[in-house]
């Protein structure tokens, strides 16, 4: 099984969110789930892919060419594949997983989320996803969606999401 990890490349948060990164990596490796990530080495990218590395766990980075800089990509991924674009980034991360997991991140990770989920409602893929919810960090997005399927904007999406602030919990439910 493959899952594709999406998250924060910010090493400017708070610990909490990358010692919660490792324990994801590490525990996903502990099960024999390879990851599909963004190929970074700083913030939750960075964080997953050091606790896949530690366990021997596969690893497979993502990237577009234009991130091949010193010092932004995490040397020890099992596999590398490098993409024109961003957009074609996650079309790649797309096909090659069987579920998504969604760190605390930012712009990137929420355009990875919503395109991900969007796809899902349209029923373009049937892959599971979930949302690792770590001190609580998308409370206000889950409250605005909640909202948004109030008013009757959103319809079945929400039905398509698994969340929790377990590591624990999610790799459980996999």
């Amino acid at each position: 099984m493959r899952v594709c990890v999406y998250g924060a490349a910010s090493n400017n948060i708070n610990p909490e969110f990358l010692s919660e990164g490792e324990l994801l990596g590490s525990a996903l490796a502990k099960k024999g789930i390879s990851i599909v990530y963004g190929g970074g080495a700083s913030g939750l990218m960075g964080a997953v892919a050091r606790g896949v590395y530690k366990e021997k766990g596969e690893l497979i980075a993502v990237v577009p060419s234009f991130f091949n800089v010193d010092g932004v990509l995490f040397e020890h991924s099992t596999e590398t594949i490098f993409t024109e674009t961003m957009r074609t980034r996650k079309q790649k991360m797309e096909e090659l997983s069987d579920a998504f997991i969604i760190t605390p991140g930012g712009i990137g990770t929420f355009d990875e989320f919503f395109e991900i989920l969007t796809l899902r409602s349209l029923n373009r893929h049937n892959k599971p996803i979930f949302i690792l919810n770590t001190l609580g960090y998308y409370d206000s997005m889950l409250s605005m969606l909640e909202r948004g399927k109030e008013e009757g904007f959103i319809t079945k999406a929400l039905d398509f999401l698994f969340v929790s602030d377990s590591v624990e919990e999610i790799v459980k439910h996999l």
